[in-house]
């Protein structure tokens, strides 16, 4: 027998459900539980009755024969809850494509699983910088958007959310204002009820600001001391009941929120880490974010990782809260007939919303309202807002150093489109066009 492997345990399971369609759609519910080991079984209500239960077992002796080592025993396929809110507790949780009562329970070594999509904040804007690979120049497009917006006397709270490769406090601050804390320390010291006692001291404010601020939370403080002792206690749930936990990211989602009590900004700007990361999760999926950034480079790297994360909120039941959130970046566009290259990024970026986030419109249907864009539809998420490549910011040392000498019309040069686009999205005139 051709050995299973953990990509086809759903397709595996969803063939069978089928050949028995209308008893399981019969079922209040059905539950199909993958373990952290991906070993997979059932899980149905305990009021079944007693044919209706000896029905779904021979269902799953049947897919325990086919899923071999990724099932459970013939015995052991099918469990029972008195919900399916219990069956699924710790799991994420979704309905599984093609069914209204069946779900998947995946039970996941970390908290960040990219479908839980928590509600955009309706209090403060907060805007996302996310990049499937690194080196993209997400965090200098970061500083120079917080500065740009504090000269327009907005005031910014920005928060060095990638961890594992902090840095973006030094484009905003001089090293002696550093403050002497940062998200690092106050995540470890929540866990023992300490966060309130360095909130004053884990943010500092920016001269490069003038007829606004810049609020800076950077990823560590002055002296980062332990780091990797301390970053390695960042992902730990709090205990606040001896039967509750809060996931890191409703931790972090509550630093944000007493930041934004305390400084009043006008936006929240994230950087969030590369890659598919719990970070990058975090800010992404799990921190209220309005808009998210996606920066990309035109290549095959680019949209072979974003067309993983797109299928994935496809399949999870997620594509129409995401996509209102979503705005592409083209980044680093060269000076060389760089018309060409943005356009190139817009029909790659095109046919990966068309296959995985829009909605498809029927043939002859013009009247249909639906999120769905042409290919030459500057409104469209896909359509690139871009970032000209400079020869003036590449390899700097100090680009807070940079910034205290820059103006506006050099800053507009390299970084107009996309700052006309975030200022079409607040609803203000384009000064950048």
């Amino acid at each position: 027998m051709t050995s299973i492997t953990f990509d086809q345990i759903l397709s595996q399971v969803d063939s069978v459900l089928q050949q028995h369609d209308s008893f399981v759609r019969g079922l209040d519910w059905l539950v199909i539980n993958r373990d952290l080991n991906g070993r997979t079984r059932f899980i149905v209500p305990e009021s079944l009755n007693t044919a209706d239960r000896k029905d779904i077992e021979d269902i799953g002796k049947t897919i325990s024969g086919l899923l071999g080592s990724h099932g459970h025993t013939a015995e052991q396929m099918v469990l029972d809850d008195d919900s399916r809110e219990t069956a699924c507790q710790g799991a994420s949780a979704h309905l599984i494509e093609g069914w209204n009562n069946v779900y998947l329970a995946d039970r996941l070594t970390t908290e960040g699983d990219w479908a839980s999509i928590f509600p955009a904040d309706d209090t403060t804007k907060r805007i996302a910088f996310f990049s499937i690979k690194g080196g993209v120049g997400r965090s200098t497009a970061l500083a120079m958007t917080a500065w740009s917006l504090a000269q327009a006397g907005k005031r910014i709270l920005v928060l060095d959310l990638d961890l594992e490769s902090p840095g973006l406090s030094s484009s905003l601050l001089p090293a002696e204002k550093q403050p002497t804390y940062g998200i690092t320390d106050w995540l470890v010291e929540d866990l023992v009820d300490n966060g309130e006692v360095i909130l004053d001291d884990m943010v500092a404010t920016s001269d490069l600001a003038h007829d606004g601020e810049i609020y800076v939370v950077p990823s560590h403080g002055a002296d980062p001391g332990d780091y990797v002792a301390k970053l390695s206690r960042v992902w730990m749930p709090k205990s606040i009941e001896a039967t509750q936990r809060e996931p890191w990211s409703a931790r972090l989602r509550r630093l944000l929120a007493s930041l934004e009590q305390r400084y009043q900004p006008d936006l929240v700007l994230l950087d969030s880490r590369a890659g598919i990361d719990e970070v990058a999760g975090a800010c992404v999926t799990d921190l209220g974010a309005n808009l998210v950034l996606i920066f990309a480079l035109e290549g095959t790297q680019t949209w072979s990782g974003y067309r993983i994360l797109f299928k994935h909120w496809q399949q999870t039941g997620n594509a129409e809260v995401i996509r209102q959130r979503l705005q592409l970046v083209g980044a680093l566009v060269p000076e060389t007939d760089p018309a060409a290259y943005t356009e190139a990024l817009r029909d790659e970026a095109y046919t990966l919303f068309a296959d995985h986030l829009y909605d498809e419109i029927p043939s002859g249907d013009v009247g249909t309202e639906a999120f769905h864009f042409d290919t030459a539809d500057d409104t469209g998420p896909h359509a690139p807002w871009a970032i000209r490549w400079q020869r003036g910011l590449a390899g700097l040392r100090s680009l807070h150093g940079r910034l205290a000498n820059i103006d506006t019309a050099e800053v507009n040069a390299t970084f107009g489109p996309l700052l006309a686009g975030l200022h079409t999205w607040l609803g203000e005139e384009d000064e950048h066009a």
